[in-house]
This record gives structure tokens, sequence and C-alpha cells, in this order.
């Protein structure tokens, strides 16, 4: 592997931390735009940028991704997916609330996903 394959791997594991944890933001942010059927327009204001942030950032993931070689719509979205479903379950908090056999089932969940798009070629 040379200096330029490593650089993009590094840039395809950072921009996707950031789409990802952005995203997060959003759908935390879009959980509370509805409080008791009123909206609340500055939740609405901040899940909206948050997404529109983050899908810039990962149009820019898909582009390091496309030339690593990575072209199916399966793998690259599990990056993203990955780091958005833990970046919401660190900024709710609510995971930690859970059962700690919850807990586990969502981890083999979300490893048993990566698993199948891995085996499969996705």
């Amino acid at each position: 592997m040379n200096t330029s394959q490593i650089a993009g791997i590094i840039l395809i594991v950072i921009l996707s931390l950031i789409s990802g944890w952005v995203d997060a933001q959003g759908f935390v942010h879009s959980s509370r735009i509805w409080v008791e059927g009123r909206p609340i327009w500055a939740e609405a204001l901040k899940a909206g940028s948050a997404f529109g942030f983050g899908i810039m950032i990962y149009w820019l993931v898909i582009r390091f991704l496309n030339q690593a070689g990575v072209q199916s719509p399966e793998m690259q979205s599990i990056l993203w997916f990955s780091v958005t479903i833990i970046g919401v379950a660190l900024i709710s908090r609510e995971f930690f609330k859970w059962q700690r056999v919850d807990q586990i089932v969502a981890v083999f969940v979300l490893s048993g996903i990566g698993w199948l798009l891995f085996r499969t070629g996705g």
C-alpha cells in the first residue's frame, strides 16, 4: 500500500466520522422538533443544518470511496450508517439506559449488517 492509498483511507475514515456524527446531531434534533403537537423551529433549523452539512461531507466520502474502488452503495452507506447510529446512541445517552442484553444485541445487529455486506461484496 502506497502513501496516497493510506492518505485516502485516512481521509475516508475522518470524513465518514464527521458526516455520521453531524447526521447523528440532525437525528437527535429532529426528535425534538414536535412538542405537544407544535413545531420547535430552533430544533428544526438545527436538524436541517446538520443534515445539509452532513450530506455535503458524505458526498466527499463517496468521491474518495469511488477513487478507492468502492462503487457499491451498500458498502458506501454502511460506514455512514454505523457512525450515525453510534453517534445517535452516544449523543442521546439513551443507549446507556438499555438493559445490557439489549445493548449486546444492538452491537451484534450492527456487526451482522457489516458482516453481510462484507461477505456478499455489498
